[in-house]
Formats: C-alpha cells, sequence, structure tokens
C-alpha cells in the first residue's frame, strides 16, 4: 500500500508541474502577443504542426505545450489532470511510455492529414490518447481493476470521443482522431506481457480428458 501511495503522489506531482508548464508557456505567449488583435494567433503559435512541410514537422515536439489562448488551455486542464494522473498512477514509466506514443502518432498522424496552410496546436491530442488507453488497456490485459476503470472513464468522458470527427474547423479533429488512435496503439504494445503471460499459460496448461 506504501509503493501504491507514493507512485499515486509522483503520479500527482508529475501531472501537476506538466499542467503547470503549460501555462507558463501560454502565459509567455500571452506577453509576447500583447500587441496582436485578439483574433490573430499567439506568437508561439506558429511552432505548431504545419501538415505536410518540412518546417512543420517541429511541430509535432510543440504542439501539446501550445494553445490559442486561455480558453483553449481552461477547457483542457481538468481532462488534463484527471485522465494524465490515472495514466500516471498506474505505473510512472509505463504511464511517459503511453504518453510518448501518444504523442508521436497524434503529432505524425496530424502532420499526414491535415490541411496544407493549417497550423495544429494544444494539449486535448494527449487527452484523447489518454482516454483510449485508459479504456482498453484493461482489455488487452486482462485486467478486472483496470476494466473497471476504463468502464468508469467511459461513463464520464466516453462523450468525448465525438471530437474524433470532423465538426468546427478551428477544432484539430484530426489530433483528436491520430491522439486517439495512439492511446489504443499504446493499450496494445504496454500490455503485450501481460498477452505473453496468458499465451504461455494457455499453451502449457494440460489438455483436460473426460
Amino acid at each position: 500500500m506504501r509503493g501504491a501511495k507514493q507512485t499515486w503522489l509522483r503520479a500527482g506531482a508529475v501531472i501537476v508541474t506538466f499542467t503547470a508548464l503549460l501555462y507558463l508557456i501560454e502565459g509567455i505567449d500571452a506577453v509576447l502577443s500583447r500587441d496582436r488583435p485578439d483574433w490573430a494567433p499567439g506568437e508561439l503559435d506558429a511552432a505548431g504542426i504545419a501538415p505536410r512541410s518540412a518546417d512543420g514537422l517541429d511541430g509535432i515536439l510543440w504542439a501539446p505545450f501550445l494553445h490559442g489562448g486561455w480558453d483553449h488551455l481552461f477547457a483542457n486542464t481538468l481532462p488534463l489532470l484527471v485522465l494524465g494522473f490515472l495514466v500516471l498512477a498506474s505505473g510512472i514509466g509505463r504511464g511517459l511510455a503511453a504518453t510518448a506514443i501518444v504523442w508521436i502518432v497524434a503529432g505524425v498522424g496530424t502532420w499526414l492529414i491535415a490541411s496544407p496552410g493549417s497550423v495544429h496546436i494544444g494539449a486535448s491530442s494527449l487527452v484523447f490518447g489518454w482516454l483510449t488507453y485508459l479504456i482498453c488497456r484493461g482489455w488487452f490485459a486482462r485486467n478486472g481493476i483496470e476494466i473497471l476503470i476504463g468502464l468508469v472513464i467511459l461513463i464520464f468522458y466516453g462523450s468525448m470521443l465525438w471530437g474524433v470527427l470532423p465538426s468546427d474547423p478551428r477544432i484539430s479533429w484530426q489530433g483528436h482522431l491520430f491522439g486517439a488512435v495512439g492511446g489504443v496503439l499504446a493499450g496494445w504494445v504496454l500490455s503485450g506481457d501481460e498477452r505473453r503471460r496468458r499465451r504461455g499459460a494457455s499453451v502449457g496448461r494440460a489438455p483436460t480428458t473426460r
């Protein structure tokens, strides 16, 4: 129990620190962009993902750190804190690995299929990836507790998955879609040990006779 509590504390510290970093970056962007019209993108927002542009590849790394104003960041904050904590609470290393998979798949997918001339930013790609990861990882691992957590997450946050469909042109549905794909992939990859053990147990089980 002590080990689990320490993991939860570390998970809370990591996700709160990450979220605080997003607020710091948005604050810096607000200062740098103070002379711009309200409708104009922030000074740092150009560092997001620019689809099928060699210069826009860097945005795969930077996009989740950037937001199109405080409202955008506020909308992402609660899901970031809740889902990010739950992903990390089962193990910091595994949670960070899942996040890396989501980050890369979401970024590369957006870069490949989004409209040329657009720029994509925001941590919502991570939110969608964490969501699908939490929903599916228990099924892949056949872990009862994780399946239960996934069902609870599906009840509370499942309606968000409509965000993977094209809707408002100002919203990066491509980031949402490929974030969700990355979450499923992360759940599959990171449950590999459990799946191999299950196959091994199945192969090693003595046949029954009647």
